[in-house]
């Protein structure tokens, strides 16, 4: 089910609605009776994930983004 909550009391209420989210609500945010975006739990939506790459195959710990970036 989804709540309605406003941009404005998200900021103000973070760990509140974090605390929810985490228990497998969805959140609707809205902002002047606009909806912006949708909030929910990574775990509900792991199916729409794809592993692109796992950087710890290629080394032990993973790789510095500086390396990554400046290969780019």
């Amino acid at each position: 089910m989804d709540k309605f909550i406003g941009l404005k009391e998200l900021r103000e209420n973070m760990e509140k609605y974090v605390k929810r989210v985490k228990k497998g609500e969805d959140l609707i945010v809205m902002r002047r009776s606009t909806p912006l975006f949708k909030i929910s739990s990574v775990e509900d939506s792991e199916e729409n994930w794809e592993e692109v790459i796992d950087f710890t195959k290629v080394k032990k710990g993973g790789v510095d983004i500086k390396d990554i970036l400046s290969r780019i």
